[in-house]
């Protein structure tokens, strides 16, 4: 008896026929033909975690200036989450390296509008009322 032929051309050396279901030296058939299906590995929590609080912190500088350095801890937890990914084999690669990116730049930009934040407190200490007055005019306009 012959086998309709199978996708692919598969032939048994030793007879010539085409595998079957349940033939010796041939793995079992899965749902989507002969080749079994392989489970995707978990995504690493602690990825999305960095992610998630990167974003926190650019919402947080963006919405009341004093968030940003959430960025910080987001870009942290990225770095850790990379370690664990490549250790355990984990998916999210790409979340905890976006977190890492994410998390930095928004604690780059905290750290600037810090240093705008002081250098107009100090100017407004060391000069007197007037001038004072001429520098929040030429800065709100």
């Amino acid at each position: 008896m012959t086998y309709p032929q199978q996708p692919g051309g598969w032939t048994n050396p030793s007879s010539g026929q085409q595998p079957y279901p349940g033939m010796p030296g041939y793995p079992p058939p899965s749902p989507y033909g002969y080749l079994p299906v392989q489970p995707s590995p978990p995504t690493n929590g602690m990825a999305i975690a960095a992610l998630v609080v990167a974003c926190v912190g650019v919402l947080g500088l963006c919405a009341y200036g004093l968030g940003g350095w959430i960025g910080a801890i987001g870009a942290i937890l990225g770095h850790v989450a990379r370690r664990q990914i490549r250790e355990r084999g984990d998916a999210g690669d790409g979340m905890a390296l976006a977190g890492i990116i994410v998390g930095w730049i928004a604690t780059a930009l905290f750290a600037l509008a810090a240093i705008g934040w002081g250098v107009g407190i100090w100017y407004a200490a060391t000069h007197s009322d007037s001038d004072t007055s001429n520098f929040i005019q030429l800065v709100v306009g």
